[in-house]
């Protein structure tokens, strides 16, 4: 494993260096990170990329898996080798938004006597939130995460407070278990950048989990990296150059999701019953800005979109009756959409 270099988070990225030198620190930074994970986490390096990429890209995450694949631990390790602020919420069915938000609580002053409300913050006042079994709590408390998720604001008795930046959402839900769950609506759903897929780790993997985990505690984490620096880093990605014939590729793959498009694929018609809206496309642009910065260069290539496809439209295509009923996956109706878009410059499939 390579040494681990840590940062001065007193030096600026953004300002006295040009955004190459941000852009290859950010790629210096993501090896780092992997490395520091990689003493707590064993494997995963795909979800690990994915949740990196969206965070990067100021981008929400929802992870589905079985329990115990380290989901949880995963998220709180992310946060503290980025020294951010950390709260997780276990979502329940009794929860209610203010158990999320916070609410007002009536204080006496002891040098007065008078009284009145404090605003006493939820957990969701924090740098990095995980919400653990998000459907497994009603529609309304689920709700109280939207204004949050979008707008990075929480709009309380009238009052509207800014959340602490940088704010990321990280939720996690068992895809096994439906009973006494209350599925996520698509206004939601669109919210998260990227579904990421968490699934059992290779037999090696999970050998040396075994090990790892029945022997003496592990070690701490290092910081690699600080908000202020993940705000400025984000502020590189935007500025990543994107050529038309990518945009193009990006636009027709999630155009070509749409039953009701015209010129949509027979299988599409067949399969889906709804498309990706605009905001897959603005994620996929965003997030193959940075993976392309990870990866060590300044512009954004049809890989990218590629690679990011899935995880950006797994969530937001809705497939019917009829790929269910032929064992069609959202996986493969995916591979098949991106097999056939045209990648040529100038080309477009709708």
């Amino acid at each position: 494993m390579a040494a681990v270099r840590s940062f001065d988070p007193a030096s600026p990225v953004v300002g006295s260096h040009s955004d190459v030198e941000a852009a290859k620190f950010l790629g210096e930074a993501y090896q780092n990170l992997q490395a520091e994970l990689g003493k707590v986490i064993v494997g995963q390096h795909r979800v690990i990329e994915e949740i990196l990429i969206a965070i990067f890209a100021r981008g929400h995450c929802l992870m589905q898996g079985v329990p115990g694949l380290a989901k949880t631990l995963l998220v709180s390790t992310i946060a503290q080798t980025m020294d951010l602020s950390f709260h997780r919420i276990q979502f329940t069915p009794d929860l209610m938004p203010s158990d999320i938000t916070g609410t007002d609580i009536l204080q006496e002053d002891p040098e007065t006597g008078r009284r009145r409300f404090e605003f006493s913050k939820g957990p969701i006042f924090a740098n990095m939130l995980l919400a653990d079994e998000i459907n497994r709590t009603p529609p309304k408390t689920q709700a109280a995460l939207l204004q949050a998720m979008q707008e990075r604001q929480v709009t309380v008795a009238n009052r509207t407070l800014d959340l602490p930046d940088p704010f990321f959402v990280l939720a996690t839900q068992n895809p096994i278990e439906q009973e006494g769950t209350y599925p996520l609506p698509e206004a939601q759903l669109d919210r998260f950048m990227f579904m990421v897929m968490v699934n059992y780790p290779k037999r090696d993997e999970e050998l040396e989990v075994l090990k790892r985990t029945t022997g003496a505690l592990g070690g701490k984490v290092n910081k690699i990296i600080n908000g202020r620096r993940i705000i400025e880093l984000q502020d590189i990605v935007r500025r990543v150059p994107v050529g038309d014939h990518v945009f193009n590729f990006a636009l027709d793959v999630c155009r070509a999701t749409r039953p009701n498009e015209v010129g949509a694929s027979d299988f599409v018609r067949h399969w889906l019953s709804w498309g990706a809206g605009p905001r897959a496309g603005q994620n996929m642009i965003l997030a193959s800005k940075a993976r392309a910065l990870i990866q060590g260069r300044l512009h954004v290539t049809i890989e990218d979109i590629e690679s990011v496809a899935a995880p950006v439209l797994r969530h937001r295509i809705i497939p019917n009756f009829n790929a269910e009923a032929e064992g069609i996956s959202v996986e493969q109706i995916i591979d098949k959409i991106l097999s056939l878009v045209p990648r040529g410059k100038g080309e477009r499939l709708l």
